[in-house]
This record gives C-alpha cells, sequence and structure tokens, in this order.
C-alpha cells in the first residue's frame, strides 16, 4: 500500500496541536480537515489493496472503546463495582495481537513517536511493573553520572560516544521529568517557545541585524529580553 512520508504525516498532528495552544480555531478547523483527508485517503488506499475500508475503520474504534471502557459501556462491569485496570487490558490486547507467546510491555509503542514522548511513555510503562528508581534522589545522582560520563567522552574526543551519552543524559532528564509528574515534551516545548519569543526580541533590539553585534551586546539584549517578556 502507498503511503505518505513520515513528515508530512506527522505534520499534520504538529499543526493541530498548535492551532489549539494557539486557540487559533479557524486553524483548527482546517487543520482537523487535513487530518481527516488522511483519515480517508488511508482508508481508501487500503480499500482499494482489499486490506480494509472506512466503514472498518470506524466499526474498529467503536469497538476498542467499548472494550477499554467497561466502566462506561459495560452494565455487568458497572454493577460489579470492580476497578478497571487499564494497563492489563492493553497487556492483554497485546497478547492478543501477538503470535508469539510472551509479548513485551514495550511491543506497541511506535517507533516513529517522537522520541522524547517515546522516552517518556517507555519508562511510564515499566515503572507500573516496578522496574523504576525508588526514589528521585537516585535520579539525580544518575543525571550527575551520565553528565560527567559526557565530560570524558569529549576529553576521549570520541564523537560516538559523546553522542550516546548525550543520549543517556536526555533520557535520565526525562526520567526526572516523570518523576515530577512533568511531561517532558510540554517542558521542552514551553522553553522552546520561550526562548523563541526572546530571541526575536533580541532580532527587534538589534533592528535584525544581530550579526553587526558582539556577543556581549547581545547578552545584554537577552536579558533586556527577559524583562520586556515577563509576566
Amino acid at each position: 500500500m502507498k503511503v505518505l512520508n513520515s513528515p508530512t504525516r506527522h505534520e499534520e498532528v504538529y499543526e493541530i496541536i498548535d492551532a489549539i495552544e494557539s486557540k487559533d480555531f479557524d486553524g483548527l478547523k482546517s487543520e482537523l480537515g487535513d487530518l481527516l483527508f488522511l483519515v480517508i485517503f488511508y482508508a481508501q488506499l487500503a480499500k482499494e489493496d482489499q486490506y480494509f475500508d472506512l466503514n472498518d475503520v470506524i466499526e474498529g474504534i467503536c469497538n476498542k472503546l467499548e472494550t477499554r471502557h467497561p466502566h462506561v459501556f459495560d452494565q455487568d462491569f458497572i454493577a460489579s463495582g470492580k476497578q478497571f485496570d487499564w494497563e492489563q487490558q492493553k497487556h492483554q490486547e497485546r497478547r492478543q495481537k501477538s503470535k508469539q507467546h510472551q509479548v513485551s510491555l514495550l511491543d506497541d509503542i511506535p517507533a516513529t513517536m517522537p522520541e522524547l514522548k517515546r522516552a517518556q511513555k517507555m519508562q511510564l510503562r515499566v515503572a507500573k511493573k516496578g522496574f523504576d528508581w525508588p526514589q528521585v534522589a537516585m535520579v539525580w545522582e544518575k543525571l550527575q553520572e551520565e553528565s560527567d560520563e559526557i565530560k570524558q567522552a569529549v576529553e576521549q574526543k570520541d564523537r560516538n560516544h559523546i553522542e550516546e551519552e548525550i543520549g543517556d543524559l536526555l533520557f535520565v532528564c526525562v526520567n526526572l521529568a516523570r518523576h515530577y509528574g512533568v511531561d517532558a515534551d510540554k517542558a521542552l516545548r514551553i522553553a522552546n517557545k520561550k526562548f523563541e519569543k526572546r530571541f526575536r526580541d533580541v532580532e527587534r533590539q538589534a533592528d535584525w541585524q544581530i550579526e553587526n553585534y558582539s556577543l556581549e551586546q547581545l547578552e545584554i539584549f537577552w536579558q533586556q529580553a527577559k524583562i520586556n517578556l515577563s509576566d
């Protein structure tokens, strides 16, 4: 089946998120239309290749909603007063999908998911089964350890090792965020937006000619931008 490249597919989702966060409802209407087009487009391709059609897609999500929400749809379950175990249900579904007897907790985490989100999702899933640092102080210690290992790799001038150790540091940062109940992807998005706003103010102060100023002068502009944009 023919598919669009990943950037095209991911871009639509990012544009929806941006429209929601910007409260651009006209833009959101348009972006949801783009996403709906992709759903219909892929369903049509699948139909032409005799895999499934749009009706199958709709039926599938309806069945999934009922299966994963017995506390809403299953009157017998509601009457029993039982607590629904979401993770256990997901694990059973993974077993049913897998042709192997044993399945991993990580099996259905998409490899194409943005890596920051993927790291946090993997960590959260294994932590629920006890594979986790019991105290956040241990995460702080690991953060320092990974930082020291980056310095060692830099001293050795081993680019591959530097890359690996920086990746390890980022992974631990995600773990730290999780321990404090923070969404790492959202935290980085906030940091990116803050940098963007401040840097645009620096450009404005430099009359959009930052190359004509020294780093010391730009630092003054940066500090002023922090004041200008403070809440």
